[in-house]
């Protein structure tokens, strides 16, 4: 029997010592066993990380290195920059199946056993020892680092019930309790968010790191055991929470640095992956993809404004939240008007503003604005960006004597009509408010080539959103939607409130 050629419901048939013994199995470590299955996976051109995206050039070749080095990690990267999925996707490195010593805490190997249990157990049945086995999904242990976690959670203590119930002394090591690194032996331990880990509880982690062994209690206890640690953190820790301890910090080999979105179609990719749209009319509701571009520029535009706290980063669950609610939104039109199809509207945005304000940290100047408005003007921004790449600037066709397609829309604006874009109006009405603006079509189907029909009002808005974003028109949020009229002459206006006026009761 060749143990390399067994996998699965043959390798569950070996239930003894004596029999793995046969079958030529030999012990080898967490870190060798995770180099050796990323070599085959290398060679094979394999995608070890499923579901990453953005870091193919970046993050996951210096993983790669880190674990081809068999070192210890720290992913040290802003929120929402998928660093506990990379570490949980690294169980797929492990054998599906490994064998351990049935009853084990510390998941001893049959042939290399470190706990007392363990030992005398094999010293007494011998080859006839059972053993079980362990599934690679079981084999990752995950710990949020909090202000209450102790030395006795991590690593152990004496258990005085025990000792009583077993009638040991203190002295016997049958009396510690393990703590969750002894019993993640053998697996990949991971602790979230390392800087806010008190730092005595930091220095316990010492050792280990840098022996393999632990020490409890003062029992003079040797533990050689064998973890694949990763740890993460986020760079705002250390500064207003924490930090990582030079010693630890010294001790964890390899510390790689994790980064958002560098474009937007991996955004877009990240986006659709990770919203839970399941159940929704999704065959119903028409998204055109500038609404998707729409989405992800906003979260671009939230990491570089003034109002929102650099340092905290704005997570990907930003794009992926609203997202869901853009849907949402049409979907909750779509019952409304009793549609058979419906197309989202750039007014929809509205919807999105309660998964953005959650999701960012404001600065003083942001708070002082508020979220509701600081949100409003992250979509605003969103849209002026890529009308800029979609349309010609209003500002230099205002200099050209001739070729203005602005003219006739911010004219017939400028005789004193107002457009209302509701929410919850079908799509006939929707249409129709559109159409009677002179054109605005033309702007669309002048610069716009090849567009499917039914995206031509979802762009015809869009105009209108830019226009106001480059101050052509007033955009006023009504509680159903929004107004567009003249500039001047909503100056004169002291109805609903302006964009600069915001409201957040309005949402």
């Amino acid at each position: 029997m060749d143990y390399q050629k067994l996998a699965g419901k043959e390798l569950l048939k070996i239930v003894t010592l004596g029999e793995l013994k046969a079958s030529g199995y030999q012990p080898k470590s967490i870190k060798e066993e995770l180099r050796l299955n990323l070599i085959r996976k290398i060679k094979n051109k394999e995608n070890v990380f499923e579901g990453i995206w953005g870091y193919e050039d970046t993050v996951i070749p210096d993983i790669e290195r880190a674990i081809l080095s068999r070192h210890n990690i720290n992913l040290l990267g802003l929120r929402g920059q998928a660093k506990t999925r990379i570490a949980r996707l690294m169980t797929q490195l492990l054998d599906e199946y490994i064998p351990v010593v049935s009853g084990s805490e510390l998941n001893d190997d049959p042939l290399d056993p470190i706990s007392t249990y363990s030992k005398e157990m094999i010293a007494s049945k011998g080859d006839h020892t059972p053993i079980s086995w362990w599934h690679r999904n079981d084999r990752y242990t995950e710990k949020l680092a909090t202000p209450d976690v102790s030395v006795a959670d991590l690593i152990g203590d004496v258990d005085p019930i025990k000792a009583a119930t077993m009638k040991l002394s203190y002295n016997d090591e049958k009396v510690i309790h393990y703590g969750l690194v002894p019993r993640s032996n053998r697996s990949i331990f991971v602790i979230n968010e390392l800087p806010d880990l008190q730092a005595r509880i930091q220095v316990a982690l010492f050792n280990i790191l840098q022996e393999g062994d632990i020490q409890i209690r003062g029992f003079k206890l040797r533990l050689a055991l064998d973890i694949q640690f990763v740890f993460t953190a986020n760079p705002e820790d250390y500064t207003n929470r924490g930090s990582i301890v030079t010693p630890l910090k010294d001790r964890i080999e390899s510390q790689i640095i994790t980064h958002y979105p560098k474009n937007i179609e991996i955004g877009k990719r990240i986006t659709k992956q990770e919203a839970k749209l399941e159940g929704k009319p999704l065959s119903k509701i028409h998204v055109p993809e500038l609404m998707k571009d729409l989405i992800e520029q906003i979260a671009i535009e939230a990491r570089k404004s003034e109002y929102v706290d650099e340092k905290s980063g704005v997570s990907a669950r930003l794009t992926i939240s609203a997202y869901e609610n853009l849907i949402s939104a049409a979907e909750r039109r779509l019952y409304r008007n009793n549609e058979e199809n419906t197309v989202v509207r750039v007014a929809d945005l509205i919807g999105v503003i309660p998964a953005i304000t959650g999701k960012v940290e404001l600065v003083y100047e942001g708070e002082q604005e508020g979220a509701g408005l600081v949100a409003y003007t992250l979509i605003g921004k969103a849209v002026r960006t890529l009308f800029s790449e979609l349309f010609p600037s209003p500002e230099q066709k205002k200099k050209e004597k001739e070729g203005n397609p602005y003219v006739l829309p911010l004219s017939w604006f400028g005789e004193g009509n107002a457009l209302d874009i509701l929410a919850s109006q079908s799509d006939k009405e929707y249409k129709s408010s559109l159409h009677q603006v002179p054109g605005l079509e033309d702007i669309i189907t002048g610069t716009l080539k090849n567009l499917p029909e039914k995206e031509k009002e979802f762009f015809m808005e869009f105009a209108l959103h830019g226009l106001a974003e480059y101050s052509k028109l007033s955009k006023k949020l009504l509680d159903t939607g929004m107004q567009f009229k003249d500039l001047f002459s909503s100056m004169f206006d002291m109805g609903a409130p302006e964009e600069d006026d915001f409201d957040e009761d309005d949402l």
